[in-house]
């Protein structure tokens, strides 16, 4: 681990530089995110942008990715190592962009693509060693089957985890914004390359809406009632807990099965893992998230009345 000056997280320059510790899962917390912000920190005062270590963290990860198609045990260490070094750059980007104050709409949207070239580059690296191997053409379904699952999983965790920010405080819940505030942005914008890309962010948004009914009356009612610091604590209660769920779907609960899978020599083992234990994971995370945004817009209905 990288020697701090200080004890790196009691730093309130490392606490800065994350989003918040209550969404931050215990593996990110110790070493990926300590490491990201040793990086990050050095970074600070060079033109190397948080848009560049987002490209460069994609390009490493596909390698790593990629690098699972081959069964050997060298390649596979190999992969384990570049998949850790893409989540390090991962977390480099985002806290070198609160380290230095340079946020754009890109930067987010890239942010949030580069885990979806590394998880397709791994489906099609999956698929291929398997049907190499035992000569199954079905894999090719499952794997595509495995790939939307990974990405309605990928789409839900990051709004819970944005919205459980917003609850937090206005400065830590300011990347959230629902569907119809983006696609007002993207109506607003300038033909050219940044619209093209706004566009996926309005796809992207507007996928998860579509399956959190409850959550969008929620944040109807919120704009018609005064929420109190105790309604925020008490959303924020139930969040967390369902936030050890949500847990399970980020990059560390999908890769550590993933590296034991690859090393056991069973990587087969991974798509069972995806299709059918974090769908699982998904739909029970989805149903309790589901249950607390209605019981919370029950309750500010029932304490305040309506604002004008």
């Amino acid at each position: 681990m990288p020697e701090l000056d200080i004890e790196i997280e009691d730093s309130p320059e490392y606490i800065s530089s994350l989003k918040s510790l209550e969404t931050e899962n215990t593996i990110d917390r110790i070493f990926y995110r300590p490491i990201g912000f040793w990086i990050a920190r050095h970074l600070q005062h060079t033109p190397i942008s948080p848009n560049t270590i987002t490209i460069i963290s994609i390009f490493v990860g596909m390698a790593g990715a990629w690098c699972f198609f081959y069964p050997s045990l060298w390649t596979t260490v190999l992969a384990i190592l570049l998949m850790m070094s893409a989540n390090i750059l991962d977390c480099v980007d985002g806290q070198l962009a609160r380290l230095t104050g340079r946020y754009s709409p890109i930067g987010r949207i890239l942010d949030g693509m580069a885990g979806d070239f590394w998880f397709i580059t791994l489906y099609v690296a999956l698929s291929l060693r398997i049907y190499n191997e035992y000569g199954y053409w079905f894999i090719f379904v499952i794997a595509f089957l495995s790939m939307l699952s990974h990405f309605q999983q990928a789409f839900i965790t990051d709004y819970y985890k944005t919205l459980h920010l917003r609850f937090i405080s206005p400065e830590t819940g300011k990347e959230f914004t629902t569907y119809d505030q983006i696609k007002e942005r993207y109506a607003q914008m300038e033909p050219g390359y940044k619209r093209f890309f706004f566009k996926l962010y309005v796809w992207y948004t507007y996928l998860q809406s579509s399956i959190t009914p409850d959550l969008q009356a929620m944040l109807v009612s919120m704009r018609r009632h005064d929420i109190t610091k105790e309604d925020r604590s008490r959303f924020r209660a139930g969040s967390r807990i369902i936030m050890k769920l949500v847990d399970l779907m980020t990059f560390n609960g999908r890769t550590i099965p993933l590296f034991i899978f690859a090393l056991s020599g069973q990587i087969w083992f991974y798509f069972v893992y995806e299709v059918f234990f974090l769908n699982i994971v998904f739909f029970t995370a989805r149903k309790q998230h589901e249950m607390l945004c209605r019981e919370f817009t029950a309750s500010i209905e029932r304490a305040t009345p309506p604002t004008l």
